[in-house]
């Protein structure tokens, strides 16, 4: 019997003040509950930066594979997972930790190097999950003004130089919601110039959409550094949340005492290791995302709206009235992206579908935009 009245109840604090400035991630509502809602037949979704192209057959036949065995744990070191993504990367097994999504690695970076003694430099127009979590660690966020909505590494030096507190540095490359790229040479030169005290974490959750700017060589000449990626995004497997850092095994040393018991399941390792072996399919979904990125922008020019060169899977184009027009693409069943969350009101993130996707977002568009 409960021996206490819930009436009188006093929820408890956080640990931090901080936690509660935080705004829970939006995620929105599942296709089929906005069908319901609005009605619609068939809606297109291009807000989460998905893969239009699923992922490829042969991680379908692996994960079929591994369906007998779902009453058993997975292998809580990911040995096989890991030993292929070191051969893929050409590193050390000692250099990987493995994430539930990239998402998980941030948290642990998080976790492991940040108290509330420390400060924590990102860029405005970042990936939100960087002041979440500095924000649930009780630390210092230094938002750096944005340049041209990309990374200013001169501005984000200089915070670094002028806080002897600054722990870590997050970097989103290609930049997610803008698309914006930096390029090695510039990471290089900001690495370089970085106290010994200070981790940089580049995250590259995009990389396959621009191997050119594949960060693996700076692992050989800095020693505080983690590369985050994912396998959410180009390969396809976002409902299995697998993700994986590389970095000096003393950093993944820390990392792995405070990962999670078996936190990437049996049909993610076996999908995640599979996937890595079709590199044909990641070279279909690069050149078809190119394409459709190219003609998207023709027809955000012929619509007269202005939008930010992409090196990832989407594009943010500036529209007058950015929410309202959501509002009514959401209506018509074309889901995208509000980014008033990064104080970007009047601009939609906009990921790059298949061609008829990219035709129903574009006839819609035109539609909404001629009747306002």
């Amino acid at each position: 019997m409960l021996s206490f009245c819930l009436e009188n109840t006093v929820p408890l604090p956080p640990a931090y003040d901080s936690i509660l400035s935080i705004q829970a991630y939006q995620t929105g509502k599942p296709i089929e509950e906005l069908s319901r809602e609005y009605g619609f037949n068939y809606g297109v979704k291009l807000a989460r930066n998905e893969n239009p192209m699923g992922c490829s057959p042969l991680v379908t036949l692996a994960i079929t594979e591994q369906l007998g065995q779902l009453a058993r744990y997975p292998d809580g070191n990911g040995y096989y997972l890991k030993q292929a993504l070191a051969d893929f990367n050409d590193t050390d097994i000692s250099q990987i930790t493995l994430g539930n999504g990239s998402n998980d690695l941030l948290d642990m970076i998080a976790r492991a190097f940040i108290s509330s003694d420390d400060a924590v430099v990102y860029s405005q127009y970042a990936f939100v999950v960087y002041s979440m979590v500095t924000k649930m660690q009780g630390a210092t966020g230094i938002e750096v003004p944005a340049k041209r909505y990309g990374h200013d590494l001169d501005a984000m030096r200089q915070a670094v130089l002028e806080c002897n507190n600054v722990k870590v540095v997050f970097i989103a490359n290609p930049n997610n919601p803008t698309g914006t790229l930096l390029t090695t040479e510039e990471l290089r030169d900001f690495l370089q110039a970085m106290p010994e005290h200070v981790l940089v974490v580049i995250d590259e959750a995009y990389i396959e959409y621009c191997p050119e700017s594949n960060n693996r060589a700076l692992l050989d000449e800095f020693e505080r550094l983690v590369l985050v990626r994912t396998f959410s995004k180009a390969y396809g497997l976002a409902g299995l949340r697998v993700g994986y850092s590389l970095s000096h095994p003393d950093v993944a040393a820390v990392l792995n005492r405070i990962r999670q018991p078996y936190n990437v399941s049996r049909l993610a390792q076996a999908a995640a290791k599979t996937a890595l072996t079709d590199q044909d399919f990641i070279d279909r979904s690069r050149a078809s995302n190119a394409e459709q990125m190219q003609w998207l922008k023709q027809q955000f020019d012929a619509l007269g709206l202005g939008f930010i060169n992409s090196h990832a899977n989407f594009l943010m184009v500036e529209v007058e009235g950015a929410r309202a027009v959501y509002q009514a693409l959401l209506e018509q069943g074309v889901i995208v992206r509000p980014l008033t969350g990064y104080g970007l009101d009047n601009w939609l993130r906009v990921t790059v579908g298949l061609p008829e996707d990219n035709l129903r977002l574009i006839d819609t568009l035109r539609s909404i935009l001629s009747e306002s």
